[in-house]
C-alpha cells in the first residue's frame, strides 16, 4: 500500500470521470444484449457463464453510480488565451497510434482476403498519418522524442498548462 497524503477535492478528476462513463455506458449496452439472449443459451454451463456475467456486471454498475454524484459539473472556458496546437497534435497523435495498433489486431482475426487488402491498404494510411503527425510535432517542438530533458520538460509544462484550464 502506497502511504501518501492526498489532497481532498470536492469532485472527481474529469480524466478518471470520462473513464467511469466509458465503462458504465459499455456494460450497461453488455448488460442489455446479455438480458436479452440469456434465455436462448441451451448449454447448461454456458448460460451459467452469462448469467454470472449478468450479475457481475449489475454488481459493477451498482458500484460506479455511486461516483456520479462527484462527476465534475464545470465546463472548460472557451477564452484560456493558451495555444492548444500541441494538444491537438498530441490528441491526432493518439488516434493514429491506436487506429495503427486496432487495425494490426483487426488483419489478425481476418479470413476473408479481400478484407484482409482493405485493412491492409487502411493500416499502411494509418501508419503514414501517424508519422506525418510524429514529424509535425518533432519538427515544432512538440514531441522532443531525442531529447529525454527536454521530454520530461514539454510534459510538466503541457500538464501545468492542463491544470490551468
Amino acid at each position: 500500500m502506497f502511504k501518501h497524503q492526498q489532497k481532498h477535492h470536492p469532485h472527481l478528476a474529469w480524466h478518471e470521470t470520462l473513464e467511469m462513463h466509458e465503462l458504465t455506458a459499455y456494460q450497461s449496452n453488455q448488460l442489455v444484449h446479455f438480458k436479452m439472449v440469456v434465455d436462448d443459451i441451451a448449454n447448461p454451463k454456458l448460460r451459467a457463464l452469462y448469467l454470472e456475467a449478468i450479475k457481475s456486471i449489475e454488481n459493477n454498475l451498482k458500484e460506479l453510480l455511486q461516483y456520479f454524484p462527484k462527476a465534475p459539473q464545470g465546463t472548460r472556458s472557451q477564452n484560456t488565451g493558451i495555444d492548444l496546437t500541441a494538444f491537438y497534435a498530441g490528441q491526432l497523435l493518439g488516434f493514429a497510434k491506436t487506429a495503427v495498433r486496432t487495425y494490426a489486431i483487426a488483419i489478425t482475426e481476418t479470413s476473408t482476403p479481400q478484407l484482409r487488402e482493405t485493412l491492409q491498404k487502411q493500416l499502411n494510411a494509418a501508419i503514414q498519418l501517424h508519422a506525418k503527425v510524429f514529424y509535425f510535432m518533432l519538427e515544432n517542438g512538440y514531441y522532443p522524442s531525442y531529447d529525454l530533458p527536454k521530454l520530461l520538460a514539454n510534459d510538466v509544462a503541457n500538464a501545468n498548462k492542463a491544470l490551468a484550464l
